[in-house]
């Protein structure tokens, strides 16, 4: 268990050192971060999706997998608490936004899979899955970091991953992150602030 605990601390310092790199020429630094870019997948409808799809509008981004026993939903629920307090606030600029999860566990997160757990959050959540190279494609193009972990059985295992969620603009290009433990509140404001009218 030890060795088990050691594992994952030592993977979500890699995937925060990983993410890091790509932020490195973020806007705020005069750059442009390396965050984001194409990707081929289908969604919990079994529609193809790529990054062409969510063009036009803010994408509300989070990686992770439905098997997630409490960080993934946690930060699924919080991204849905923002977003009806931004609806409250400013409809228009909620309107604007469409929230995404990204399988890291492909394996397990079938279409089917994803279109029940996507139902549990917000509507118009879109849940993205595809063959285990597709979602590594498109963790890296977004610099998530995740690897299998096993803890028993074949089919207990858990998936060490990036927690961040990503706020991408309507041409696809990075604005802004949050870490998994940021307040709701928080979180709709700096969204209003960042999405235009």
């Amino acid at each position: 268990m030890l060795s088990l605990a050691l594992s994952l601390v030592i993977g979500g310092w890699a995937g925060w050192t990983y993410l890091q790199r790509g932020l490195s020429d973020s806007p705020a630094a005069g750059g442009a971060a390396l965050v984001g870019g194409p990707f081929e997948l289908v969604d919990h409808t079994g529609a193809a999706r790529s990054e062409k799809d969510f063009l036009g509008r803010y994408s509300f981004i989070y990686f992770g997998y439905t098997f997630c026993p409490d960080v993934c939903p946690t930060a699924l629920w919080t991204m849905s608490e923002a977003l009806d307090s931004l609806a409250e606030a400013a409809p228009e600029k909620a309107a604007q936004v469409v929230p995404v999860f990204f399988t890291v566990d492909p394996e397990r997160d079938t279409v089917d899979v994803l279109a029940t757990y996507v139902e549990s959050f917000r509507p118009g959540f879109v849940g993205l899955t595809g063959s285990l190279a597709q979602a590594t494609a498109a963790a890296k193009a977004y610099r998530v970091f995740f690897r299998k972990v096993e803890v028993g059985e074949p089919e207990t295992y858990l998936m060490d991953h990036s927690s961040i969620i990503y706020l991408m603009g309507p041409d696809g290009a990075y604005l802004d992150h949050f870490t998994h433990t940021a307040q709701a509140e928080d979180m709709a404001k700096q969204l209003a602030e960042l999405i235009g009218d």
